[in-house]
Order: structure tokens, then C-alpha cells, then sequence
């Protein structure tokens, strides 16, 4: 092989006249060992910092990280089909996520979301990059939505895409109307960030969570706060469960924890399976709803804390995101 990769690279194996090469930024290449002959790229993946940002489209998964990447992966085929940059911005930030990448705040992502016409990406600065998803892979942003003061850990399209909300850590939601991006209203009543947002089926309403344990119910059109949420919305449909603090999910958590060993919660499309990812490495999966003293079926497979899940649309596979191993997997429901 002759390809020149600097110092990216972290490690070599030979074996019967072919070559694998790691790189330091995550991808694999393999070839003859000999002169002229530039190798096959067979592994891409996140490579700095964390990944947490996790969406779905079509059938497509998307995810970001701490390592200036949005990455597309097609799970039918198992391959990795193209990345972009977080930002070309080098902007720092001191009130960002914690992290240990040293790529300016910018070029970090903890949250992307996206549907058929955009993808929004946001950075740990607390901005967000909206860009056409036929032009995810180039360098061009349509809008950039400035009103998040610090890094968001939660985006959400609305079931009609007309709106989009983004939960930030500023203790605020944000709802824009997606025809121009403009801000419809905001969320404010949270005392503590938000870490967690659905929205119903009809796109009139949406219920957040809070980093410390609030349950609460808005009107999107005016991002007023409905006090009676809970009783209000009891017939309700929600077109997604993320929501790790509620009446169906008040199970997940194990005797003798406090609730943030929980990163990420999702429910399945037909409403019968409950998936979470936590600190200690685990997926693990329940029936729907979750009442306390409900066991899980727990799978193991991630070396560090999973940092985000998501069901496919027809809730045949299950994705998960690895924080510091910086890995996606799937899982084949059975």
C-alpha cells in the first residue's frame, strides 16, 4: 500500500500479504501489501470524544459526536453511507458539555434530528445548523438557530414537520415553523435543563422533562404551559416516548438508583416495547408500560455508558450509541 496516512495512524496487522491499517479518526483500510496499491476503506466510525446525537430517516440512522462528525449509516446493508461537519465554526464555549475532545465546542454535537427535506445539528455551543437533507454532505448551512444559549441535548420534528423543538440546557424549548425558520414560541417554566421531548401525534402539544425530574405539558402554537397537563392529556396519543419521567415508564429505574444512571428511554412504534440505555454499559428492554418492580431483559454489548436508543420505524431493529466507545449497534428484534 502506498497511501500516505501521516500520523493518523494507530496500528497495523499483516497477514499473508494483506494489510490493515487503523486510523486515529476512526476508519479501517485494507489491501496487498505492495507498492501502488492505495487499500479499501472497511469501517468508518465516530473517533473523538462522545457520540450522542441519534436519529432516524426512512431507513436511514444518523448520528453525531464530539469528533466534528454527523454520520449516515444504512442498517439494511449494514455500511456506512457518508458523514459531514458539525461546523465550520471554531467558536469555544465554557458553558458546553463536558467533554474530552479538544475540537473547539462548535465542532461538537449532542443532538441532531431530521426528516425528509432537513437535518438539524446541533453544537455544544447551544446553536443549531439547519441544512437540506439532499445536501447533508455539503459545507452549506440554510439557517443557523441562535437562541439556545447552551448545548441542547434534545430535537424534535413535529409528527406534520411544520415545526421543530429544540431542548436546551438554558432550562428553555424552542418550537420553529420549518417553512422559514423563525421562532414560533418558547417553552418557559422548567426550572433545571431539558433532557427529554415528545411530541403528540396531532402536533399540538409536547411533554419535557427536566434534570431534575419535572414532568411538563406545553401548547406548542404558543409555548404556553398547560398546569394540568397530566390529567389533560390522559387520551392523548404520543407520536413518540422518550420521556424518562412518566406514568408508563415509572418501572425503568432499579431499586436503590436516582434516576440519572438513565440516559436515553425510547418506545417502540406500536407501543409495546420500552428500551433504555444506561451508565453502565447496557440496553436494556421492557414491556410497555413499565410498572415498578417490572424486570428488563438487559444486553450487554457496549464497553461504556449508552448514551442514546432508537427503534426503527417498523420496530424490527433497535440502535444504540456508545458514549466514550464511540459505537453504534443494532439489534434484531426476535
Amino acid at each position: 500500500m502506498s497511501v500516505n496516512y501521516g500520523n493518523l495512524i494507530r496500528s497495523i496487522d499483516v497477514f499473508n500479504e494483506n494489510m490493515l491499517i487503523g486510523l486515529r479518526e476512526g476508519s479501517i483500510y485494507h489491501g496487498a501489501f505492495d507498492r501502488g496499491n492505495n487499500g479499501t476503506k472497511i469501517m468508518s466510525s465516530h473517533s473523538d470524544g462522545e457520540v450522542w446525537g441519534m436519529d432516524t430517516f426512512k431507513q436511514f440512522l444518523m448520528t453525531s459526536g464530539d469528533d466534528n462528525k454527523v454520520m449516515m449509516w444504512n442498517p439494511s446493508k449494514r455500511v456506512f453511507s457518508g458523514d459531514a461537519g458539525v461546523s465550520l465554526k471554531t467558536t469555544t464555549f465554557k458553558r458546553g458539555a463536558s467533554t474530552l475532545s479538544n475540537l473547539p465546542a462548535a465542532q461538537q454535537s449532542r443532538a441532531v434530528a431530521c426528516n425528509e427535506h432537513f437535518i438539524v445539528i446541533s453544537t455544544n455551543c447551544g446553536f443549531c445548523e439547519v441544512r437540506a437533507t439532499d445536501g447533508i454532505y455539503d459545507a452549506d448551512t440554510i439557517h443557523t438557530l441562535s437562541d439556545p444559549k447552551e448545548w441542547n441535548q434534545c430535537i424534535s420534528f413535529s409528527p406534520d414537520d411544520t415545526m421543530c423543538a429544540v431542548g436546551s440546557h438554558d432550562n428553555k424549548v424552542y418550537i420553529y415553523e420549518t417553512t422559514n425558520w423563525t421562532l414560533k414560541s418558547t417553552c418557559k417554566g422548567h426550572s433545571s435543563f431539558i433532557i427529554a421531548l415528545d411530541w403528540c401525534k396531532q402536533s399540538k402539544n409536547i411533554r419535557t422533562n427536566s434534570g431534575d425530574y419535572e414532568l411538563l405539558f406545553w401548547n406548542a402554537e404558543d409555548g404556553a404551559q398547560d398546569p394540568s397537563g397530566k390529567s389533560n392529556t390522559v387520551g392523548v396519543e404520543w407520536a413518540t416516548s422518550t420521556v424518562k419521567f412518566g406514568w408508563n415508564v415509572e418501572g425503568i429505574f432499579p431499586r436503590g438508583t436516582d434516576g440519572t444512571h438513565i440516559n436515553a428511554v425510547a418506545g417502540s412504534s406500536d407501543g409495546t416495547l420500552v428500551a433504555c440505555g444506561d451508565d453502565y454499559g447496557l440496553v436494556t428492554l421492557f414491556n410497555d408500560p413499565v410498572r415498578k418492580g417490572h424486570k428488563p431483559r438487559a444486553f450487554r454489548g457496549h464497553s461504556e455508558h449508552v448514551t442514546n436508543v432508537r427503534f426503527s420505524t417498523d420496530d424490527q431493529w433497535l440502535w444504540s450509541a456508545g458514549g466514550y466507545d464511540q459505537t453504534v449497534m443494532q439489534w434484531k428484534r426476535c
